[in-house]
């Protein structure tokens, strides 16, 4: 991917002590390809892609605002020193574990023909909506279905985008129709997903297994070298390891790359069912926001099942701030920039 060498410039935002003139976005789709890049400025901030071969649309790769990638590149781009686990964590990305008893989160070019009939698919069909400006927005229309392509729910989702030169921010609405009755059985691997690079995760030696609902087992290779620099911290006070499975407002990814601070944090809105949300927030580097895996969570205490009916609809909105600096984002500037998004009005989107 040459776009992967581009430096991207920007983001977002004159809050929690921010002033800083926002960047113009712009949307660029590439000729005969299933990507639009996001520039900030001339410079690139993340791409949308959406071919069917990766099981699902993502944002990937993401850079901060002096250009760092944020993002892990494998496996489309490998980077030296890259985690080779878990092949279905790609950018930034929205699915879940158990939809109908189907697998969408595990979903990847490393599940074999004899087994696909146990996943799902998300099919991007139709760019809804592509606009420029201080905030660039971008719509789109995908389906959820099986391995015989019947559709079990519709998706249509707006990403706004806007950004200044430390800061930029990816607001995330999406919303869920049933083509038919659906059901999402509390599951741990869930919702909202960013995979981030080596450098953010948490230090660890000892090598992790990792199991899915299926019994599937995942290793996870201990840190060999000094790179990762990684630490979690949510609303709730909870840091690193401990940040897993608990609730939160939102949740604080923060390292250092480039000889800068860089904080990735994950706001939660409080529309969103089961707010707030979960976090499964993992320190070889998933972070996701989960409001559908209490059962898991809470071993067994409670569940949280979300049951649609055919044409009945679900929203989930959330917020995304990437920041990069001589200091991460504070405490009191997260709890600023999540009762903002709290008081923002979620318009409806285009279908």
């Amino acid at each position: 991917m040459k776009h992967v060498f581009l430096w991207a410039i920007g983001s977002c935002l004159a809050t929690a002590g921010f002033a800083q003139k926002k960047e113009t976005v712009k949307l660029v789709q590439e000729k005969d390809k299933n990507t639009i890049n996001v520039m900030m400025g001339s410079k690139l901030f993340t791409s949308f892609i959406y071919p069917d071969s990766l099981a699902k649309p993502v944002l990937y790769p993401i850079f901060s605002g002096n250009g760092a990638m944020l993002t892990r590149g494998y496996p489309i781009y490998t980077l030296p020193g890259d985690p080779t686990d878990h092949p279905h964590h790609l950018g930034l990305w929205l699915n879940f574990e158990n939809v109908n008893g189907l697998d969408f989160w595990n979903n990847s070019f490393a599940i074999p023909a004899s087994k696909k009939s146990m996943y799902g698919t998300i099919k991007t069909d139709k760019i809804l909506k592509k606009e420029d400006g201080s905030k660039g927005v971008l719509a789109y229309h995908a389906n959820w279905v099986d391995f015989k392509n019947n559709v079990l729910l519709e998706e249509t989702t707006q990403y706004e985008f806007s950004g200044t030169e430390n800061q930029r921010i990816v607001d995330r609405i999406t919303v869920l129709t049933a083509n038919t009755n659906v059901l999402f059985t509390d599951a741990k691997d869930g919702l909202l997903g960013l995979r981030v690079a080596h450098e953010l995760q948490v230090s660890a030696k000892e090598d992790k297994l990792f199991k899915d609902d299926k019994g599937n087992v995942t290793v996870v290779k201990g840190n060999t070298d000094a790179i990762a620099t990684g630490n979690y911290l949510t609303s709730a006070g909870k840091e690193g390891d401990s940040a897993w499975s608990t609730r939160a407002v939102w949740c604080k990814m923060y390292g250092k790359m480039k000889n800068d601070s860089i904080s990735i944090a994950i706001i939660d809105h409080p529309s969103n069912i089961n707010y707030p949300t979960y976090w499964h927030a993992r320190g070889y580097g998933l972070f996701a926001a989960n409001p559908l895996g209490e059962k898991v969570f809470t071993n067994g205490k409670s569940a949280k099942n979300l049951q649609l009916k055919k044409g009945e609809s679900v929203r989930f909105v959330y917020r995304v701030v990437f920041d990069q600096g001589p200091v991460t984002l504070s405490p009191a500037q997260l709890n600023q920039l999540a009762d903002e998004f709290a008081k923002t009005k979620i318009k409806d989107i285009a279908r």
